[in-house]
C-alpha cells in the first residue's frame, strides 16, 4: 500500500493554520520536524514548544487525487506559502523494523553500553543498561545525557548515595546502580517520567530499594555523596541552594542540560557552594561538576 505525502516549511505563527488546513483536507497524520538547527529542550509537563521554523508533513490516503490535494493546499495556504508544497509517494514498509534500525547499542563509556531489548550486548561482560526508546526524556543519544554517562563511567561512584534530579527515563539512575552506587533517589515532576523510570528499573532487574522513585516534594534524602541533574539551565540556577543542602561536604554534583552560552550563569549560581571542575563540552552543550565546600 502507498500513501501521498505533502510537506512544506512554515513559521511557528503559521503552524496552526497549516495543520488545520491539512486536517480539513483529510490528512491521516501530521508530523513536525526542525527546519533548521534550533534545539528544543526537555519541556515541562503541559508545555508544547515548537521550532521557529518547522517542516510540516501530512500523509493522505492513496485513493485521493494528489493533483487536486496539492491544488487545494496551495489555495488554502497563506499567499507566500502557495507553490511551496512538496509532494512524495510513501511506500509501505516494515515500520517496526525500520524503527528499530535507528536504535542500536550505544557505547557511553569504555565499559558502559545502552542496549535496546531487541539487540545483544556487543561486548561480552560489559556493563549494560537495557533501555528502549519511549516518551520519557533520556535514551543516551542526546549530548547532555551522553556527557553525564561519560562522567559516571569515568568516576568511581561505588557505594555512593546518589540523587538523580529530573530522572526522566531513569537512565542516569540505572547507570549509577550498574556502576556500583549504593542507592539512588530518582526524582521527577512528571508522573509519566516516574512511571517510565520504574518500568526501566524493573527491566534492568534493579530493586525498588536501590532506586527509590518520587516527586521532588517527597524527597527526604540528605547528606548525599553525588547529585546528578540533567535538566534546564533556569531550574538549575533556582535549585542551587537546595542542591547544596542535599549534598554532604566533600560530596559531588553533576549538572547538564546547559548550553555554552549559559555556562557562566550556572557557574555563578554554584560557586558559592561548590568547588567547580573545568566544564566538559559536547557540541553546543556543557556539563559541570564539582565538590561541595
Amino acid at each position: 500500500m502507498t500513501w501521498w505525502q505533502f510537506s512544506l516549511n512554515c513559521q511557528a505563527s503559521e503552524l496552526e493554520q497549516v495543520e488545520a488546513l491539512m486536517q480539513e483536507l483529510g490528512a491521516l497524520s501530521i508530523s513536525l520536524r526542525d527546519a533548521g538547527d534550533e534545539p528544543i529542550y526537555e519541556p515541562l509537563p503541559g508545555d508544547n514548544p515548537v521550532w521557529q521554523e518547522s517542516i510540516v508533513t501530512a500523509t493522505f490516503d492513496a485513493g485521493l487525487d494528489p493533483g487536486l490535494l496539492k491544488q487545494q493546499l496551495n489555495q488554502g495556504l497563506p499567499r507566500h506559502l502557495a507553490g511551496e508544497v512538496r509532494q512524495e509517494t510513501l511506500e509501505e514498509q516494515a515500520w517496526d523494523q525500520a524503527y528499530k534500525q535507528h536504535f542500536q547499542p550505544l557505547q557511553c563509556a569504555p565499559d558502559l553500553w545502552i542496549v535496546p531489548s531487541w539487540s545483544e550486548p556487543p561486548v561480552p561482560g560489559a556493563t549494560v543498561i537495557r533501555l528502549d526508546p519511549g516518551l520519557a526524556f533520556g535514551t543516551g543519544s542526546h549530548p547532555t545525557t551522553a556527557l553525564c554517562l561519560a562522567w559516571l563511567g569515568a568516576n568511581d561512584i561505588k557505594d555512593r548515595s546518589v540523587i538523580d534530579f529530573g530522572c526522566g527515563s531513569g537512565i542516569l539512575a540505572i547507570a549509577a546502580i550498574k556502576l556500583g552506587a549504593k542507592q539512588v533517589n530518582a526524582v521527577d515532576i512528571d508522573e509519566q517520567a516516574l512511571t517510565a523510570c520504574q518500568s526501566n528499573r524493573e527491566v534492568n532487574a534493579i530493586g525498588a530499594e536501590q532506586i527509590v522513585v518520587s516527586q521532588p516534594e517527597d524527597l527526604t534524602a540528605a547528606g548525599i555523596d553525588l547529585l546528578v541533574a540533567n535538566i534546564l539551565a533556569g531550574p538549575l540556577v533556582e535549585l542551587a541552594p537546595r542542591f547544596a543542602s542535599l549534598v554532604r561536604s566533600g560530596g559531588q554534583i553533576l549538572l547538564s542540560g546547559i548550553l555554552k552560552t549559559q555556562l557562566k550563569e550556572i557557574q555563578s549560581a554554584y560557586q558559592p557552594f561548590f568547588d567547580l571542575d573545568p566544564a566538559s563540552y559536547r557540541d553546543e552543550w556543557v556539563c559541570v561538576s564539582g565538590y561541595r565546600l
